[in-house]
C-alpha cells in the first residue's frame, strides 16, 4: 500500500501571508487538522497545524490583552506561526514507512509532495479509514483474533484450510505484533463471512490454535 493511494488529494492550501484569522476559519469550517503552507509555485514552505491556533489561541487568552487580540485578527500572519520545514512523505512511500516515520516523529499529519510540490496529506484520519478497511469496520465480515504463535513454514496456510473447511469465506489473514507477546510470536486475525462463526472458532481451536477473541462486525449485526 502506498501514501498516493490512500492520502486526501488536492488539499486545501495557503500562503504565507494570510491572516492567521482566516486560517483558522478555513480550517474550522473545513474540518481540517492541518494546512500546508505553499509559494506562488505549490512547493511546501510550512505547515498550519492545529495544535498551532490552539497554543496561539491560549497565549492571547491568557494575556487577556485587548492589544494582542486585535493583533491576533489583524496582523498576524501564517508565516508567523508555521511549522518550517514540516516532515513530509513522497506520494510513493509505503503506509509502513508513513507510519514508522509518524511514530518515530510524533506527527499525526504528513503534507504528500510530489517533485518538490504538495499534491496531498496523510493524516490520522486517513490512517483510521484505512486502519477501518483493514478490519472489516464498513463490511459484513466475522473476526476472529488467534493468540500469539509462533509463524513458522506453512502456519498461515493450516490456519487458512482450517477456517476455509469450517465453513469461513476468507476475505484477510495478516499476523500482527501485540506488545503483551513474545519477540518472535505474533498473533493472526481472520475476517470472513460465515454463517456459522462459532464453528469456525471450534475448528480452529480443535486443530491446535488458541483463539483470543472472536466478534462480529457491527455492520453484519445491523444486517444479520
Amino acid at each position: 500500500m502506498i501514501v498516493g493511494n490512500w492520502m486526501q488529494p488536492q488539499p486545501m492550501t495557503v500562503s504565507g501571508d494570510v491572516l492567521v484569522s482566516e486560517a483558522k476559519r478555513l480550517m474550522s469550517e473545513n474540518k481540517l487538522h492541518a494546512l500546508p503552507v505553499v509559494d506562488a509555485n505549490g512547493c511546501l514552505r510550512g505547515l498550519m497545524t492545529r495544535a498551532n491556533l490552539l497554543r496561539m489561541g491560549h497565549f492571547v487568552m491568557r494575556t487577556q490583552s485587548a492589544d494582542e487580540m486585535n493583533f491576533f485578527v489583524t496582523r498576524l500572519r501564517v508565516r508567523d506561526v508555521m511549522v518550517r520545514n514540516p516532515a513530509t512523505v513522497e506520494m510513493d512511500d509505503s503506509i509502513e514507512e508513513c507510519l514508522r516515520k509518524g511514530r518515530e516523529l510524533g506527527v499525526a499529519q504528513f503534507p504528500v509532495l510530489q517533485r518538490g510540490k504538495v499534491v496531498g496529506v496523510i493524516s490520522a484520519n486517513e490512517i483510521f479509514q484505512l486502519a477501518a478497511h483493514c478490519v472489516g469496520a464498513w463490511e459484513r465480515r466475522n473476526g476472529i483474533t488467534l493468540a500469539p504463535l509462533k509463524l513458522g513454514p506453512g502456519v498461515l496456510g493450516r490456519i487458512a484450510d482450517v477456517a476455509v473447511s469450517a465453513g469461513a469465506a476468507l476475505r484477510a489473514i495478516y499476523p500482527v505484533e501485540q506488545h503483551h507477546a513474545k519477540e518472535e510470536e505474533k498473533s493472526v486475525i481472520l475476517r470472513f463471512q460465515s454463517d456459522d462463526p462459532a464453528g469456525v472458532v471450534t475448528a480452529l481451536e480443535k486443530a491446535g490454535f488458541a483463539v483470543a477473541e472472536s466478534s462480529k462486525s457491527a455492520v453484519a449485526a445491523q444486517t444479520s
